[in-house]
């Protein structure tokens, strides 16, 4: 009797460590999904040349840092007036793909990392490829997935 009620502890012991492992094991994989999908339908919007949606996910407070310029850009309208006026003159995005991607969640904020491979169409039809070594940053706001940070940075060819 004794050795079973050493079992049974034994067993209920295990279990209430392990399955909140286990729980947030499959909570980080919902948030991990959730912020991809959320970062492809951007590009997607981005495609169609939705502005209101491709700018829909950046809270306000969002800032970037990327190649296009040397400071960091500041804020969602800042973004918005330069996407909006065309500091992506290189064309307009026809294809956009993410490869090694990682989500790392810590609660209400999550970092996505990945390898951006996307092809650009200029005015004249011509096509280009571009590379990009991206972090972004979500944090949870209202219930909702906003990018508060980015940092898109150049990925050349090996020589």
């Amino acid at each position: 009797m004794r050795t079973r009620f050493i079992s049974c502890a034994t067993l209920a012991l295990a279990a209430s460590l392990f399955l909140p492992v286990a729980l947030r094991a499959q909570e980080s994989t919902a948030v991990a999904d959730e912020i991809i999908r959320i970062t492809k339908a951007a590009w997607a919007a981005d495609m169609e040349e939705d502005v209101t949606a491709a700018m829909s996910i950046l809270a306000p407070e969002y800032t970037e840092l990327n190649g296009e310029y040397s400071t960091r850009q500041e804020g969602k309208d800042v973004a918005r007036r330069l996407y909006e006026a065309g500091y992506q003159d290189s064309g307009r995005l026809i294809a956009a793909e993410m490869f090694n991607p990682k989500v790392q969640v810590y609660g209400t904020a999550a970092i996505l990392s990945y390898n951006f491979v996307g092809v650009v169409q200029d005015a004249d039809g011509a096509n280009t490829t571009v590379r990009a070594k991206s972090t972004r940053v979500y944090v949870q706001q209202g219930g909702t997935w906003m990018l508060v940070h980015a940092n898109f940075a150049p990925d050349p060819l090996p020589n």
